[in-house]
């Protein structure tokens, strides 16, 4: 597990700056906005991003008035949420040192996609720890096929490490320690991308 956090805080390292750069694609922004609108209407007010990268999606929870925290293994990445005024700390998505119950929401867009998956149940515990009852969680991956390993193809150097599942197996895995509230699968084919994007709200139960 420490190695492939050490390859995965190199690779963001290097790209956090052009990352940064890159315009926000029109469907994560439709993702995001859905989960603000939840979080609005529950009144939720204290939320966690965890693989914030340099805190794009971050800044859009704040201005839209909710006190976030953002974190990362990228000390590059936190420096530039920083930067933007974001409060943001590294720190890995299996060791949150929060105090129980010390958030209404969390958003993990496309960060624990790099989690082994022998390690993704404590992963999940870890969040469910930190939220509090009721509280609610956003996990987007992409997947929809079955495979782990380092990613032979990616243009990041080091190359980096995936964990994809399918739909059927994501949902076993996820039910064990959340309620699904929505499962929206959006295919590879509308992104125009070689996996489907997963986008899953769960709920802590009270």
């Amino acid at each position: 597990m420490q190695k492939i956090k050490d390859q995965l805080t190199d690779s963001y390292n290097a790209a956090a700056i052009s990352r940064d750069r890159e315009l926000k694609e029109d469907w994560k922004a439709e993702v995001r906005s859905h989960f603000l609108s939840l979080l609005i209407r529950e009144n939720k007010t204290r939320l966690l991003e965890i693989g914030a990268g340099s805190g794009q999606d971050s800044v859009v929870f704040k201005e839209a008035g909710l006190d976030t925290f953002s974190t990362d293994l990228s000390p590059e990445a936190i420096r530039l949420c920083k930067e933007k005024g974001l409060k943001a700390e590294v720190m890995s998505y299996d060791s949150l040192t929060f105090p129980d119950g010390a958030f209404d929401a969390v958003w993990a867009m496309n960060c624990l996609l790099h989690c082994p998956k022998d390690e993704l149940p404590g992963v999940l515990e870890g969040i469910k720890r930190v939220l509090k009852p009721g509280g609610v969680f956003f996990m987007g991956v992409y997947g929809g096929k079955d495979s782990e390993g380092i990613w032979e193809g990616d243009f990041y150097e080091p190359k980096r490490f995936f964990a994809l599942y399918t739909n059927e197996r994501l949902r076993e895995i996820l039910e064990r320690h959340f309620k699904i509230e929505s499962f929206r699968c959006l295919a590879k084919e509308e992104l125009g991308r070689d996996l489907d994007f997963q986008g899953i709200i769960l709920r802590r139960s009270r």
